[in-house]
Order: C-alpha cells, then structure tokens, then sequence
C-alpha cells in the first residue's frame, strides 16, 4: 500500500504534468488562429520545467518494474530535457523578441550545432523512456507510444515555420502529457496499489 505522503508526492507530480501539458496544449490552440504571439512563447517557454517533476513522478511509479533499463532512459531524458528545457526557454523568451537580421547573427558559432545536439539528447531520451514505459506497462499504452514517438519528433520538427501542422503537433505532444499526468494521478486514488505497481490496461 502506497504511504500517504508517497501519495502527495505523486499528485504533485501529477499536477505539474497537467500544468505542463495545458501550457503546450492551450497556446497551441491560440497559435492556429493568431499565429505566435508573446504570451503564447511564454507558455512554450515554462512548459518543460513542469515536465521535470512529471518525469520523476512516472519513472518512482514504474518502480521496479522499469528495471535498469528504466534507470537509464530516465537519466537521458531528464539530461535532454534539460538541455531542450534550456533552448525552448532562450528561443521563446529571448529570440522571439529579436528581429530576423539579429537572429541570424546570434545562431553563429558553435550555436546551432549545440541546439541540435541538445535536440538529439531529449530525442533519444523520450525515445528511450517511452519504451520503458510501454514494456512496465504501468501506464496506458497509446500515451506511452506517444511519448516515445511523437516527442522525438517534436524535438526536431518543433523548429519549422510557424503552420497549422506545428500547432498540431504542440497539441498532440500537450494531449500526451495531459494523458500520462492522469494516468499517474489516478493511481494514487487506486486503494489497491502496492510497492510494485500493477500493469496497466490499454
């Protein structure tokens, strides 16, 4: 039986996991009739912070059942998300606010290369943690694809002209950390719950 204060624990992972979703999801919705905006790049910018905690949360879930492998998937992903975190911040709060010409001028340098490698990191890590996830079976399985697959490529694809297949990919990245938040909320209301978590279904 899980404590109550492992309980909290989750719940606050949990929410920060919504709060991250919402602030991918929402803005993505905005940008399809509005196109970026500053508000919306501030939302972009502070989503993968409440990410953290939710990683943490879904990994201390798993337990043993993620097993070495999980242990090392979630230390790349939490590495690349850091890193991704760090450019998504610079890129939504800094260059959003500098014109073409001073952009251009800032990405010289060992810049770029940097930003795609810090791509490539969280990449491989959600790629890596997604499996973990969907070979615990602790959480529902098309969410946990999700994550393997779609935030790969988000981490890429994230970087193209603003468009109607960008804002859909924001709001499916955001549907997937809102599923897996849920997903890890409820079970901290499953009375059932032991030290090794039971498989979840579909």
């Amino acid at each position: 039986m899980s404590s109550p204060v492992a309980s909290s624990a989750f719940r606050l992972d949990a929410l920060c996991g919504i709060l991250s979703g919402l602030l991918i999801a929402l803005p993505a919705l905005v940008e399809t009739f509005t196109g970026e905006t500053s508000a919306t790049s501030v939302a972009f910018a502070l989503a993968p912070a409440f990410a953290v905690p939710l990683l943490t949360g879904l990994h201390r879930r798993q337990g043993p059942v993620g097993g070495r492998f999980g242990e090392i998937a979630r230390t790349v992903n939490l590495i690349g998300l850091g890193l991704f975190g760090g450019a998504a911040y610079a890129a939504n709060l800094v260059l959003f606010h500098f014109d073409d010409k001073v952009v251009e001028e800032t990405l010289t340098g060992p810049t770029v290369p940097v930003l795609l490698g810090s791509a490539a990191v969280f990449a491989v890590g959600c790629a890596l943690f997604g499996t973990a996830m969907i070979r615990a079976r602790v959480f529902p399985r098309v969410p946990s694809w999700g994550y393997a697959v779609v935030l790969p490529l988000f981490a890429f694809l994230t970087g193209l002209a603003d468009s109607v297949f960008t804002s859909a990919l924001h709001l499916v990245v955001g549907v997937v950390l809102l599923w897996l938040s849920g997903a890890l909320w409820r079970t901290t209301q499953d009375a059932g719950s032991r030290t090794v978590p039971r498989r979840a279904a579909v």
